[in-house]
């Protein structure tokens, strides 16, 4: 991509073609080689084509913010269906939390990006055969396999969105990864959200005390569940018309977190061989000990699409290099526990759903350490990072299909 922008440099409209056939990666490339192009006009108004940021925030009252308040607004009587229908709460939260938000979603990207029918057609039979199969399994709170289905559904919404983010197009790579992107503005966007609900409450209730007024059961009833299920939405409404909100926020969390994290790691691998703890016999310790892999995979994942935004990034693909060797070492250790109890002790379902995870957070560790190896070294360009990163996530959705659906036929339900 570097060389073709170079290349057409003094062609507008070869640029444009060029532009138009990958935005994400073009951007990536074009400031990558600026230095050494920025006394050509062309290069000159392109920088400011592609890197000028709005000052203000948008809340311009259009169609678009119409929109996200009447979703905003069917979320929370979603989220307040139990209360509506009479239904236990936790019988409906455990098994639809993913079905509340995430084809709102779906709803939104396909409406901004003005998809058909016919191509959200997919998603949609998707998200209604998961909402109909999750609410028709048996009723028994013993069951590993219910359980793993309430798990694992929000996850596979979450690849079905994808779909929907990609206007069904999931073959283009640099979908993949503004997804991936996406995601990680979301979490910084929504936790910033949080925090600020978490203040706004305390400091409503305080009020209302001084005064003798106890709206405890109003509030949470109200503003805290409506709240909370319309942020996802609504931090998506920010983070996509005002990428400037957290441009710079989300590197920082990555340069910040990446070096603490892998000290941490590494602290704590030396911590567990000196106490001699066995995550082999100890089922608890192994499910924490998976819990900190998946944590460890996806701070890696928002750190990788982070760090090959910029091109002097060798120090960045260093601490992500070490963690992700650091990864592969726990994730090592956790199969090695998974395989030792499923040949002690039988086959069951988390074991097997933890087994083919876990199996596939393996594989594509070692493609992505070894592209960050090659980046570091300069024999590739940190895009195939991203394709390494890209290519998985088709995958991790599959696999969550088979866990969802697959798993508990092939144990009956139990």
């Amino acid at each position: 991509m570097s060389s073709g922008i170079v290349e057409k440099i003094d062609d507008p409209k070869q640029l444009e073609l060029l532009f138009r056939k990958n935005k994400v990666l073009f951007k990536q490339a074009f400031n990558s080689i600026y230095t050494d192009i920025n006394n050509n006009a062309i290069a000159q108004a392109w920088h400011e084509r592609l890197n000028y940021q709005e000052e203000e925030i948008n809340w311009r009252i259009s169609s678009e913010l119409k929109m996200v308040a009447l979703i905003a607004f069917l979320t929370g009587l979603l989220a307040k269906s139990p209360q509506i229908f009479d239904i236990e709460p936790d019988y409906f939260f455990a098994r639809n939390i993913g079905l509340i938000a995430f084809p709102m979603l779906m709803f939104y990207f396909a409406w901004k990006q003005g998809l058909s029918w016919k191509s959200m057609l997919l998603p949609i039979i998707a998200v209604a055969i998961s909402g109909v199969y999750i609410n028709i399994l048996p009723k028994n709170e013993k069951s590993d396999t219910l359980v793993l289905a309430c798990i694992h559904l929000p996850i596979l919404l979450w690849t079905i969105l994808g779909l929907a983010f990609a206007g069904g197009d999931m073959k283009n790579v640099g979908k993949r990864i503004g997804f991936l992107r996406y995601n990680g503005d979301l979490v910084v966007m929504s936790a910033i959200m949080v925090l600020s609900g978490i203040l706004f409450t305390g400091l409503t209730f305080g009020l209302f005390e001084i005064i003798g007024l106890d709206i405890t059961s109003f509030y949470v009833d109200y503003v805290v569940i409506w709240g909370l299920s319309t942020i996802p939405i609504l931090a998506t409404f920010m983070v996509r018309n005002n990428p400037q909100l957290v441009d710079k926020i989300s590197p920082t969390i990555a340069k910040i977190f990446t070096p603490l994290v892998a000290i941490t790691l590494l602290v704590f691998l030396s911590a567990m061989a000196f106490t001699r703890k066995s995550i082999y016999h100890d089922r608890d310790f192994l499910m924490i000990f998976n819990a900190l892999l998946i944590v460890v995979m996806a701070i890696i994942l928002f750190s990788i699409t982070e760090a090959t935004k910029k091109e002097n990034n060798r120090i960045s693909l260093l601490f992500l290099f070490a963690l992700s060797i650091l990864t592969i070492i726990t994730n090592g250790i956790a199969l090695s526990a998974i395989g030792f109890r499923i040949f002690e002790y039988g086959i069951t379902p988390n074991r097997l759903a933890v087994l083919g995870s876990n199996l596939l957070i393996f594989i594509n560790l070692i493609w992505i350490t070894h592209q960050l190896l090659q980046s570091i070294k300069k024999k590739k360009d940190a895009e195939n990072i991203e394709q390494a990163i890209a290519f998985f996530l088709p995958i991790y959705g599959l696999w969550t299909a088979i866990v969802v659906f697959i798993i508990p036929l092939l144990f009956g339900f139990k």
